[in-house]
């Protein structure tokens, strides 16, 4: 059974859960809100619930340091984790975990937004906190999880290189980001794979790389098979590898890490755009000396992904090298271009005029015509030849079905 009491003006509450006391105050100085709030912290205990009290001891901060520690503790990026806190800490922290309300993170997409953030970067800071909430509820330090109301994202990439800007751009970079370019240009790589590969993944007498399961983003292991061009990008880094250093891809002896500044002037160097977008200054500098933003080291990814499926390496083989878990994000990447749609005039324009000239009985009839139509648009079978030029070796050209 529960009392309240006064503590100079303020009454306080006094009641019991298994057999433990907890002490509150009713932050009133009216005897009748006391006792409402006693009310309804024993129904809370009797229906099995935590006393409200004991979630308002849960603030912000307590929710971070269970995000960062789950981050850890489940091998997750937590420079990731911190980046996101960096714009949460300085709206939520000091606020109690049960007055972070839907209301209140709509004050902060509203204010985030103010600043200049896209969609994108703010449902992932919401996301965090929304994990973060989850954890708290949980670890029973938070009663409930808010409803978060995302905001529409319309930002998916759709960008990749073609070879000429791929060619230039190398071109552009310094030496030790050369063969960091082109590996992931080739593979489809993530660039923090790439960057982390290391010799004693590397067999260049099998011509195979691989990685374990713990290297990858989706935690699984990846074998690969190195194509000739790939091959000799791998007999370039052997040759200069330093002594001591592990790292296939490397700076004065030491892993790639930072590398978005080299990225951003190799990009306005070779013409082809201004890179990543460091800050909104930044980039309406260069928007009004006429550069676009990218390219970015994961256009290199959609880049390797559209060349697969040109090439008639089938999806699931395709997966398998890139690191792709879900066929959805594989098609996300899949971009048509121009050519494609021309190659697709191009083979109609064929077959109506032979359709035209086929009087032979057993011709298609219309509705076959629509059909092959449909078919011809989504097909892959024209012919090119793409040249790709690495270090010095000779030229190369490799014939591909384009779709």
């Amino acid at each position: 059974m529960g009392m309240i009491y006064k503590r100079g003006k303020t009454f306080w509450l006094k009641y019991y859960r298994n057999g433990k006391p907890y002490y509150e105050s009713s932050g009133s100085t009216k005897e009748t809100d006391a006792k409402k709030l006693l009310k309804k912290r024993e129904g809370e205990i009797s229906e099995g619930k935590l006393p409200g009290v004991y979630f308002d001891r849960t603030r912000f901060e307590d929710l971070a340091e269970m995000f960062l520690r789950d981050r850890r503790i489940n091998g997750k990026s937590v420079k990731d984790a911190e980046k996101r806190l960096k714009h949460l800490r300085p709206f939520f922290e000091g606020i109690k975990a049960s007055n972070i309300k839907t209301d209140r993170i709509a004050e902060y997409i509203d204010n985030r937004l103010n600043e200049g953030a896209a969609n994108a970067t703010i449902n992932r800071e919401l996301a965090a906190l929304r994990r973060m909430l989850n954890l708290g509820y949980r670890a029973e330090r938070v009663a409930r999880v808010p409803y978060f109301d995302m905001l529409t994202e319309d930002n998916v990439k759709t960008g990749y290189l073609e070879d000429f800007e791929f060619e230039a751009l190398r071109e552009a970079l310094p030496s030790y980001m050369k063969g960091f370019l082109t590996f992931g240009y080739l593979t489809g790589w993530r660039k923090e794979e790439v960057a982390g590969l290391t010799w004693d993944r590397v067999d260049l007498k099998e011509r195979t790389v691989s990685l374990e399961a713990r290297q990858t983003k989706n935690k699984e292991a990846r074998h690969m098979y190195m194509e000739k061009e790939l091959l000799s990008i791998m007999f370039e880094q052997w040759a200069s590898k330093e002594d001591g250093c592990p790292y296939v891809f490397y700076r004065e002896g030491h892993k790639i890490k930072n590398f978005r500044g080299t990225w951003n002037q190799g990009c306005r160097d070779a013409g082809i755009g201004y890179g990543y977008k460091a800050s909104i200054k930044y980039a309406q500098k260069w928007e009004e000396k006429g550069l676009t933003e990218g390219p970015i080291y994961h256009d290199l990814r959609r880049t390797a992904v559209r060349q697969m499926d040109q090439a008639g390496v089938s999806r699931k083989v395709a997966m398998m090298r890139t690191g792709h878990k879900t066929e959805s994000v594989y098609n996300r990447y899949n971009i048509g271009t121009d050519a494609d749609l021309k190659n697709a005039a191009q083979q109609l324009e064929k077959y109506r005029n032979e359709s035209e000239n086929n009087v032979e009985e057993g011709a298609l009839t219309p509705e076959q015509q629509l059909l092959m139509f449909s078919y011809m648009l989504m097909s892959q079978g024209a012919m090119v030849t793409k040249k790709v030029t690495i270090g010095n070796s000779n030229e190369k050209r490799a014939n591909r079905d384009v779709g």
